[in-house]
């Protein structure tokens, strides 16, 4: 028997994705929210972990999700082939599986049947993605500040966040909107958020 558990946000996905791998034959499987246990689960480890991309935070906020301990880097990531910087995300986390959003079911099982004897599985949409997956050009500095300004702060809210200057933010904007190439600070967040690097 081999023992799954289903992380997503969204309930509604969480329980579709639960009953597809429950019709499998050999597979035991339980589910819960990235943010924490379901109720009434147990903390026994287990054989292979479906993981939404989207749910998964930076590398060593992975390490510490609440899911990590029961899972490991036994994850198999489900993944949208135009977000790559949640595919080297994972792949940094030392996650095993990877499946395209878009695959048909069986792909899923077989994935989770290979990360469970501890093999590698890339669904082949995900090949060329995952090559060209490259690492954020943005230093750590960067994304915070673009990641605080995606919610909406303004420069002197940044800068009291970070514990920085109002000019350091100003330079860490700038220097992050010519990074990725965009024409100013919205272009910026949009470029690094439909990428995957926050």
């Amino acid at each position: 028997m081999v023992r799954v558990l289903v992380v997503h946000d969204a309930l509604l996905l969480r329980s579709a994705l639960a009953q597809l791998l429950l019709s499998t034959d050999g597979l035991e499987v339980s589910a819960m929210s990235s943010r924490g246990e379901a109720p009434g689960e147990d903390d026994l480890p287990v054989d292979a972990c479906v993981v939404d991309g989207d749910c998964l935070d930076g590398t060593e906020e992975l390490c510490r999700a609440p899911y990590w301990d029961r899972c490991g880097a036994r994850l198999v990531v489900l993944a949208d082939p135009e977000r790559p910087g949640v595919l080297r995300r994972a792949f940094d986390a030392g996650a095993l599986g990877f499946v395209a959003k878009n695959a048909p079911s069986d792909r899923l099982i077989a994935a989770v049947h290979a990360v469970a004897k501890g093999e590698r599985f890339l669904d082949e949409r995900l090949t060329v993605p995952l090559l060209k997956a490259s690492r954020t050009p943005l230093t750590a500095r960067e994304l915070a500040v673009v990641a605080q300004a995606a919610q909406g702060s303004s420069i002197a809210e940044i800068a009291g966040a970070l514990h920085l200057s109002r000019g350091t933010v100003r330079n860490y904007m700038a220097s992050a909107i010519r990074k990725v190439g965009a024409r100013n600070r919205v272009d910026a967040i949009r470029i690094v958020q439909s990428a995957g690097w926050m």
